[in-house]
């Protein structure tokens, strides 16, 4: 992921999650550094135990001990409920499970078993664990168009599995922590300790992204060798860097600092173009769209109602009772631990999310608690604000002028944080956007309905632009029906094909 801009924060406690039922969208947390993560990231989110599909393939599982097994099934518990829980959807679970299946029998282990389960989080993403569990969000079932696609992301994810990565960058972390300590105990040099560490992190993170170039080219192989589109790859990837655009609002996607354990997508799609060209030209293999489309037909799309909503500049969160406005020009994301936002030449950031606090503490230690900069003397004021109390400052960094503010409803404790590129002082956008906190009217969180996805087929009189008219999303209607669709900006649709289109 890429980091616009960081803030370093301090938390003063744990999160609420065990105290009424902390909700999703905007929580409290422990957060020693925050990045506003704007960029979208594949390997920029309550539930039971989830149950999943076991891929069918005639092989011994791997053996493991009953308390392996206990603490393997309560990590696999707790990941899932940090995604916002199983996604049930019975017809996607079956095709992913399916083309699953399909791949490993084309692996160069074929005796390894998988287990595939589907999160509920919009955010794009795709996992796989050493145990062979596989984890795919419906954000990014969404996104992928068919099963080349898909199958693309689930073989990457599987080279991981069997070039057994996680194993190789485990060693290496602990090896470069071991050599930093000797130097640094052991021969008394924290110095060169510390240097060591530095050059360990820059090594690791290398490695990562050679990690992840190598099963994009295994992950090629592998699907030209199970009989799918090998140029399926290129294809998502490209999808997902028009998403990253989107949400970055600048129109161009943002790249990896030197630390980002994934490469920027844009070598991502050159190299595994280049490795389906090796294969064949393109055409070769199936993408079997029709299937694909059929199975997600009807699945989630974007946030969840319950655990709060963008509406065009506007923000609502039934749980949490609350909603505000951002600025004119401002766009926004509802993350998992925070809303984050920005202005579409980047100059300007915002971040909502919520805090702890301790009985009788003043806003004003709360908000010194949480922010590690230094706040601008005289600054600090507690005062009323939309109706609540609150205590608002001033902070200048070296490279940005912050605006914050720590406001009290009820007894649940919030944070709204402006920044500015520069010297500016965000005073005037910000005393707007906190001034519009208000309580949710209850016949106003009736009409929140979740979006979902159906596939249309396209008539004689339908344009580009008429279905894009029907998407029901925060913004850029066209550009984001574009992208669901694979489409390039002047493509034409093609009558009786089918597409995906966003409502209610």
């Amino acid at each position: 992921m890429g980091s616009i801009l960081r803030l370093t924060m301090r938390a003063t406690a744990r999160p609420r999650a065990a105290r009424r039922g902390a909700r999703r969208g905007v929580r409290a947390g422990t957060w020693p550094v925050l990045g506003l993560l704007l960029s979208g990231c594949l390997g920029d989110q309550t539930g039971a135990v989830p149950q999943t599909a076991a891929v069918a393939v005639p092989r011994e599982a791997p053996r493991t001990t009953g308390r392996e097994r206990t603490a393997s099934d309560a990590d696999h518990a707790k990941l899932v409920a940090s995604f916002g829980g199983e996604y049930r959807s019975p017809a996607a679970l079956k095709l992913v499970s399916d083309v699953t299946d399909r791949l490993v029998r084309s692996t160069e282990r074929p005796e390894e078993t998988y287990a595939v389960t589907l999160l509920d989080s919009p955010v794009i993403n795709a996992f796989a664990l050493p145990s062979g569990r596989l984890y795919v969000t419906r954000g990014l079932l969404a996104l992928a168009s068919d099963t080349s696609e898909i199958a693309a992301v689930l073989a990457h994810e599987i080279a991981h599995v069997t070039l057994r990565h996680a194993t190789a960058r485990t060693e290496l972390a602990l090896r470069s922590q071991l050599v930093s300590k000797v130097v640094a105990d052991v021969l008394n040099d924290p110095v060169t300790g510390a240097q060591l560490q530095s050059q360990s992190k820059f090594a690791l993170a290398r490695f990562s992204r050679d990690q992840e170039l190598e099963a994009d080219t295994v992950g090629v192989r592998t699907l030209a060798r199970a009989g799918y589109d090998p140029f399926g790859a290129g294809r998502f990837l490209t999808a997902l860097n028009r998403t990253t655009a989107l949400k970055t609002g600048t129109g161009m996607a943002g790249e990896p600092d030197m630390l980002a354990t994934h490469p920027g997508t844009t070598e991502r799609i050159t190299l595994v173009t280049r490795a389906g060209r090796l294969i064949g030209a393109p055409g070769l293999g199936v993408d079997e769209r029709a299937r694909y489309l059929a199975a997600i037909d009807g699945i989630a799309y974007g946030d969840n109602p319950g655990d709060g909503v963008v509406r065009g500049r506007r923000f609502l969160h039934p749980g949490l009772g609350i909603a505000f406005e951002v600025p004119e020009g401002f766009s926004i994301e509802n993350t998992r631990n925070a809303v984050l936002g920005t202005t579409g030449e980047g100059s300007r950031r915002l971040l909502f999310d919520q805090v702890e606090s301790h009985p009788g503490q003043g806003l004003d230690e709360v908000l010194k608690a949480t922010w590690s900069d230094v706040i601008e003397p005289g600054s600090l004021e507690n005062r009323m604000v939309a109706g609540y109390p609150a205590a608002t400052a001033l902070s200048r960094g070296k490279d940005w002028t912050f605006r914050l503010a720590a406001i009290r409803t009820g007894e649940t404790t919030f944070r709204m944080i402006m920044a500015a590129k520069g010297s500016t002082d965000p005073d005037g956008a910000f005393r707007r956007w906190t001034e519009s906190l208000s309580s949710i009217d209850p016949a106003e969180t009736r009409t929140l309905r979740a979006l979902r996805l159906v596939v249309v087929t396209a008539g004689p009189g339908d344009t580009v632009e008429t279905l894009a008219q029907r998407m029901v999303v925060p913004d850029k209607p066209l550009e984001r029906f574009q992208v669901l669709n694979g489409l390039e900006r002047g493509a034409h649709l093609r009558v009786g094909q089918a597409y995906k289109v966003v409502v209610e």
